[in-house]
């Protein structure tokens, strides 16, 4: 399966955004999709993740406000990112991994789009 990020852009704290995740080669439901984010000089961090059945699991750091969900007509999986924060600022990645269970580590997916990058301004 090969992803696509699109939807980040520059915006100001408390706004909103959402992320596309468009896959092409393969359907969504072979696997678990997960967005990431990575600050610069600062390792790759878990953001959410969600099966085809819909489970999902979330950071800390932005439950309440981010949801993931999948659109499976498209193939596409969506980060609607609310209250954004300064803190949010970083280039995110949609990966997947077609072993079942939903992991926040890195390693555990197999494939990884070139990512989108998010910028909120104070």
């Amino acid at each position: 399966v090969q992803l696509v990020e699109s939807g980040g852009g520059l915006v100001q704290a408390g706004d909103s955004l959402r992320l596309s995740c468009v896959a092409s080669g393969d359907s969504l439901s072979r696997y678990v999709v997960a967005w990431f984010r990575q600050a610069p000089e600062k390792e790759r961090e878990f953001v959410a993740a969600i099966t085809w059945s819909s489970m999902t699991w979330y950071d800390d750091s932005v439950k309440g406000r981010f949801t993931i969900a999948i659109k499976p007509d498209n193939n596409t999986v969506y980060l609607h990112m609310n209250s954004l924060k300064p803190e949010d600022t970083a280039l995110y990645y949609c990966a997947a991994r077609s072993a079942r269970g939903i992991t926040t580590t890195p390693g555990s997916y197999d494939k990884w789009g070139q990512g989108t990058q998010v910028t909120v301004s104070s």
